[in-house]
């Protein structure tokens, strides 16, 4: 069994009446790379929060490498062996470029010099500006530079390609899969699916602070389906929905059916109620993310 680096069991968070993490149950293994997926204000900068010790749960628990985050000690201990990228890119405003990164490196024992000095050149960093100064995408340079050498075992990065451009997104996601081969795990979150779906081998989506799909993500795309239908007379809605179908949309004679299960049955039933054609289509985890957020919405 691979180890367990992130591990939470009904997890939940309120601030006051609301509820920002309902119970969530979820598990990152040891090398993996995981996509953390949901919209604003779904659940999931707090969670990454929880699992920091940055902030404590109203119940449930989380482990990261076997410990309490809200324990000071062992989130002392979590904290020494991830690197974090913020979605806000927190920085010291107030010191230069140069200044920020021997300040951070003072820290870890096992920094990485060689990264370092690549990263400077790769982002084409300004060492001698003012952070202050800096702009969007200089911010999140900076912010992945002060993350990646320090050769942690887990890496958290909230939005880390926000701002860049599209070579330097190409740069940083080949250094994340190299890092992950090398045994680091990695768990992300990012509104760039086509970024996630590059690079990842693990999706969770939260939705109102609750997991609504968690699997590899090659089963997920391997599952989920677009299935297109066209009958004779009025599109039997309600038979197929028996069967167990996720998502439809209906126009007269049509029917197209979301469905992450039972694909072969729904087609058969298709064809006893007089389906002149039916059209089974892969999907992309964009699509996949899009009808569980409808889906959820509408429930």
């Amino acid at each position: 069994m691979p180890e367990l680096i992130i591990e939470t069991k009904n997890l939940k968070k309120n601030y006051g009446q609301k509820v920002a993490v309902d119970g969530i149950d979820l598990t990152v293994e040891g090398g993996s790379i995981h996509g953390f997926l949901g919209r604003n204000g779904s659940g999931k900068t707090t969670t990454i929060k929880m699992l920091l010790g940055l902030t404590y749960p109203t119940s449930g628990c989380a482990r990261v490498f076997g410990m309490r985050p809200e324990d000071r000690k062992e989130g002392v201990d979590i904290r020494q062996r991830v690197g974090f990228v913020s979605e806000d890119k927190a920085l010291y405003n107030h010191v230069k470029v140069r200044q920020m990164i021997s300040f951070t490196r003072s820290f870890f024992p096992n920094w990485d010099r060689g990264m370092e000095e690549r990263l400077i050149h790769l982002f084409e960093l300004p060492l001698k500006q003012s952070v202050r100064k800096l702009s969007k995408g200089m911010r999140t340079k900076l912010a992945l530079l002060l993350a990646l050498p320090r050769r942690a075992d887990l890496l958290v990065l909230d939005e880390p390609t926000e701002g860049l451009d599209p070579a330097i997104t190409e740069d940083v996601l080949q250094l994340l899969v190299g890092m992950a081969a090398d045994g680091t795990t990695i768990f992300f979150s990012s509104h760039r699916l086509n970024e996630v779906e590059q690079i990842a081998d693990h999706v969770s989506i939260i939705e109102r602070g609750r997991i609504v799909v968690d699997g590899a993500l090659d089963d997920l795309k391997e599952n989920y389906r677009r299935i297109h239908m066209v009958f004779k007379e009025k599109a039997p809605e309600q038979a197929l929905a028996a069967v167990g179908s996720a998502q439809f949309k209906r126009d007269a004679r049509s029917l197209t059916i979301f469905a992450d299960r039972d694909v072969e049955t729904i087609v058969d039933q298709a064809y006893l109620h007089n389906a002149v054609s039916v059209d089974v289509a892969p999907v992309t985890l964009k699509e996949i993310f899009l009808e569980c957020a409808r889906s959820e919405i509408e429930a």
